[in-house]
């Protein structure tokens, strides 16, 4: 598979089998991943991997929690900007409103949301939950230099037949996760992912979330001229 077919094949999935992933091809993945690039070689990210047991017991104590209703954790940083403008609200709406459909709900409805809520806590079923973080020393460069290895980490396991789903939802649960991994003061949630062979007959991996066109995003200038 070329880098371009991985690009294009790459979806959020919702829906994972159980069929548990080699440990070696999990190493794999995150050893070639090193080779991401970072502003001065940095290399600023730390992920932490669990399956088994460790993922069994950690998904059990965050739906415990959930179901409590208790109250929300503080989040290290606000996921999405405050009051949403045009044309980012209505992208993001638009994907929730596919999600929603495709479990059988309105948009909005709160039947839906506790599901969807449930799911993410239970990684969608995948045998593997990954934890990506940083120290909180450093600032949005190495953000972003962390989102260009996660990406890596993505596109590799496309290349290996499995799929995976970023969740920035457990960035709402920082205090469980780090509690949970033995996370050191000095280091931060950012987001976790799951990781696993995608359930193809689930409805949730039925749709695509749409793109903007190319007009909407970049401005070509000098070419021809």
């Amino acid at each position: 598979m070329n880098v371009s077919n991985a690009v294009t094949r790459r979806q959020a999935i919702r829906a994972f089998k159980p069929d548990p992933v080699p440990e070696s091809m999990v190493r794999e993945i995150l050893d070639l991943a090193r080779h991401t690039p970072s502003g001065g070689n940095l290399q600023p990210w730390y992920v932490y991997v669990l399956t088994g047991k460790p993922l069994t017991t950690f998904k059990s104590l965050v739906a415990k929690k959930v179901r409590a209703g208790g109250p929300p954790e503080n989040p290290e940083y606000q996921v999405y900007p405050h009051k949403l403008w045009e044309p980012l609200r209505t992208r993001r709406r638009e994907a929730g409103k596919l999600r929603y459909a495709a479990l059988g709900y309105e948009d909005k409805d709160k039947s839906g949301l506790n599901e969807l809520t449930m799911k993410n806590c239970e990684f969608f079923g995948a045998p593997v939950g990954l934890f990506f973080c940083l120290d909180r020393r450093v600032g949005p460069p190495q953000w972003a230099d962390l989102g260009m290895y996660m990406q890596t980490v993505m596109l590799l396991a496309i290349e290996r037949g499995l799929d995976t789903c970023p969740q920035e939802f457990w960035a709402g649960w920082p205090q469980t996760v780090a509690t949970y991994i033995n996370l050191p003061d000095d280091r931060m949630l950012f987001a976790g992912m799951s990781l696993g062979y995608q359930a193809h007959d689930n409805p949730l991996n039925s749709y695509r979330t749409p793109r903007a066109p190319l007009e909407a995003i970049a401005e070509l200038r000098g070419f021809g001229a």
